[in-house]
């Protein structure tokens, strides 16, 4: 009966002890940034910090730029249905964690059981609370918050990387599918320039090494056309298979509306804050080298409480150096941040000068489709009047075929840059839905 209460009596010294320390020393538990801490609901707590998440805020913020209902939409919204989502798993440890670190101010308290002799047991409390610390507990919460943070974007990229695989499987479908229908008309015009120069042939008007030319000519196109339909039915094939339900029936392209500086770019929301969580991660480092101050004790039979100062590490020769080394390393974390802005603007200019440039090829694509369109009209009159040879024609044709093909390229080139830059901007998916 007397070890109960001597038990009890423990354990409300302990929660007196961390009230008065809670209140009282919590601004003195960094030196950090900011003044004195006090004491709040976990709700609070948990809202304020995502509230001055800058990064979180910005992802959250972000909205498609794929036209809803359109075919790259319906593309998305399939392949994100059946998407696993990994990395959200890590995010919502790294919110747990920040959870677990934005109590570490508050008094720790554990059980200290001694086996003195095997019919004595000596129960005690230790209780301990921080009272200065070199800025390190808070150093601790901001290197989780920025922890969180940093998996925010990991989701983000992963969420905007399968939307653009998928999306480049479709394009890749859509093309070969585009291809072989132009092939397949170049075919069947050539296949009657085929029986027009074999019954030349045949007459002895023409020689056999024209009428031979145009047979290899119509074998190469079967062949692209082999090859097309091969292409198309892989890319669907992958495509429906990481998507939640068959997209064979979605055909066209969709506008996608997509500018450099109208977001920032993933890439450069992540070096952010992966330079928070590396200063922050020097600062724990700077509190392990220097001594800090804890009250507390054991609270029992045989307790004593008082104030203690300790360091992780014994002060040595070399700890002003270490301490320096701190220093460098948030220098370097700084100058990390730079040069991924550096890198990103690249990226940036880099798609936008590739989008200016395909804009414009395209424009000229075509154009000279069109001249080569109207140059074949022009010798299948003369060829018609007796004023040019098949194999003149067939000279023409060939050349307004291989500029369709051109012009289609191009096409889905610009399609594919257009999507790659919405991609490092992170806004091919909903931030709100992510």
């Amino acid at each position: 009966m007397g070890q109960v209460t001597r038990t009890l009596v423990a354990g409300g010294m302990s929660l007196m002890l961390a009230g008065c320390l809670g209140g009282a020393g919590g601004g003195e538990v960094s030196r950090l940034g900011a003044g004195p801490e006090t004491a709040r609901p976990d709700t609070v707590a948990r809202s304020k910090a995502e509230a001055q998440s800058k990064i979180i805020a910005e992802l959250q913020a972000r909205r498609s730029v794929l036209p809803e209902g359109g075919s790259f939409d319906q593309v998305a919204q399939s392949v994100l249905a059946a998407y696993s989502r990994s990395a959200e798993s890590d995010l919502l440890a790294a919110r747990l964690r920040a959870e677990a670190a934005s109590k570490n101010w508050l008094p720790k308290i554990g059980p200290n059981i001694s086996l003195s002799s095997l019919s004595d047991i000596v129960s005690q409390l230790i209780v301990e609370q921080v009272l200065f610390d070199n800025g390190r507990k808070k150093a601790e919460r901001a290197m989780a918050a920025a922890d969180v943070e940093v998996a925010a974007v990991t989701l983000a990229e992963d969420v905007n990387d399968r939307v653009l695989t998928g999306l480049t499987l479709y394009l890749d479908a859509a093309q070969a599918r585009e291809r072989r229908s132009l092939e397949a008309r170049t075919l069947s015009d050539l296949e009657h320039f085929e029986w027009i120069m074999s019954e030349r042939v045949r007459g002895g008007v023409s020689d056999m090494s024209d009428l031979n030319v145009l047979r290899s000519r119509l074998a190469e196109i079967r062949e692209v056309i082999a090859q097309q339909s091969e292409v198309e039915r892989t890319a669907l094939a992958e495509l429906n298979a990481m998507a939640a339900h068959p997209l064979s029936g979605v055909a066209g392209l969709s506008e996608v509306p997509v500018h450099a500086g109208q977001v920032p770019a993933l890439d450069l929301l992540r070096a952010e804050a992966e330079s928070v969580r590396d200063i922050a991660g020097a600062m724990v480092a700077r509190g392990g080298l220097l001594p800090n101050v804890t009250a507390g004790g054991t609270l029992g039979d045989g307790g004593d409480l008082g104030v203690n100062i300790r360091s992780d590490q014994l002060l040595g020769l070399g700890t002003g150096a270490e301490l320096k080394a701190v220093e460098a390393e948030k220098e370097a974390a700084a100058r990390r941040l730079s040069q991924a802005r550096e890198d990103s603007e690249r990226v940036v200019q880099r798609l936008e000068a590739r989008l200016d440039a395909l804009a414009r090829q395209v424009g000229e694509a075509s154009a000279l489709r069109a001249a080569s369109e109207a140059n074949l009209d022009i010798f299948q009159r003369q060829y018609d009047a007796g004023q040019r040879q098949v194999m003149d024609v067939v000279g023409i044709y060939e050349t307004f075929a291989e500029r369709q093909v051109r012009a289609l390229a191009l096409k889905y080139d610009l399609a594919r840059t257009r999507l790659e830059l919405a991609d490092h901007l992170g806004v091919l998916a909903e931030g709100s839905r992510i």
